[in-house]
């Protein structure tokens, strides 16, 4: 009982501090007023620094992290860059994430960009020794089972 009205004592006190007009705080969306980038810049953004030769694993991860959080499949530059950082780190897996990376941000249009994509980086891939995702067998899923209608 005594909670209850101690509860309404204050809800009155308040009420009659602060009147009830009054004008709540709107939140203003700030440009980043970052330049627009074209995209020979933005590529040798990403390639300048991906050529670095202190980069680390964590900050190849974090380029394609960004990369794929983009609305855009990465140039075949930037890919190869990629690719040649993480042979200086020795990182194979690193390096098939990537191209899962890329596959993946092709989207529907995977038969139309991807071959492409293999295209580009194919003379890259060989002098690197990586194989693509294909000959690996990464491109179908690991324990898929056959069709019930192919059995028998």
């Amino acid at each position: 009982m005594l909670r209850f009205v101690g509860r309404q004592v204050n809800n009155i006190a308040r009420n009659s501090i602060i009147p009830r007009n009054t004008s709540a705080v709107q939140n203003i969306r700030a440009s980043h007023d970052e330049p627009v980038l074209s995209e020979e810049e933005f590529n040798k953004k990403y390639v300048d620094y991906l050529n670095r030769l202190n980069i680390d694993n964590w900050e190849i991860r974090q380029v394609f992290n960004q990369l794929a959080g983009m609305d855009l499949v990465p140039d075949p530059s930037i890919i190869c860059a990629a690719l040649k950082a993480c042979r200086r780190l020795n990182d194979y897996a690193l390096t098939v994430r990537i191209l899962e990376i890329v596959k993946d941000k092709c989207g529907a249009k995977v038969k139309e960009i991807y071959p492409y994509i293999l295209q580009e980086i194919q003379p890259t891939l060989d002098e690197l020794g990586v194989s693509t995702l294909e000959e690996l067998g990464y491109d179908k899923p690991e324990l898929a089972l056959q069709s019930v209608d192919d059995i028998h």
